[in-house]
């Protein structure tokens, strides 16, 4: 099986578009936030309440969620396609740029962006990382949950597009 193959395969799985942050303290003086756009997003188990996503080795995020355990989630809604394509560009601009015109606030419990507009937000404490080919499984403990917005659906990814449910 080839490389091809097997994202054709897999891009038949529709998906729900998530925005993961973190806040990167030791980045600058006053730290930078961090973000990445992400399909590989699921609920583990509700006691004790549990996320996993799955990070790209050696990425951004996965070197700052190696030494920084908070970290956060917004699900994106429908109306939020830029949002998730700003965050999804390969060799982007610095992250300190991709959050200057976002409206977000900031989590109390993770110290991480929580994108204004979500369907839902959490924030994240690490429980476990796991290698798994050229990405790692990161498990978090849900530390908060809130579902500021019940406007519109959610963003999904299905057949390396963004779509909407109909």
């Amino acid at each position: 099986m080839s490389e091809d193959e097997f994202r054709a395969a897999m891009s038949r799985l529709a998906a729900g578009v998530v925005l993961v942050t973190a806040h990167d303290p030791e980045d600058g003086p006053r730290g930078e936030d961090v973000g990445m756009t992400a399909t590989a997003f699921l609920s583990v188990s509700l006691d004790p309440p549990l996320v996993m996503v799955s990070v790209r080795n050696e990425s951004r995020m996965d070197e700052l969620l190696e030494r920084q355990p908070l970290w956060a989630v917004s699900v994106l809604s429908e109306s939020q396609r830029h949002v998730a394509g700003r965050f999804a560009m390969k060799g982007r601009v610095s992250d300190r740029l991709l959050f200057e015109d976002l409206a977000y606030v900031r989590g109390e419990a993770a110290g991480a962006p929580l994108i204004g507009g979500a369907l839902a937000v959490l924030e994240c404490r690490t429980e476990q990382r796991v290698t798994a080919g050229d990405h790692t499984l990161v498990v978090g403990r849900v530390l908060t949950a809130h579902s500021p917005s019940t406007e519109g659906g959610p963003l999904m990814y299905f057949r390396g597009r963004y779509r909407r449910l109909a």
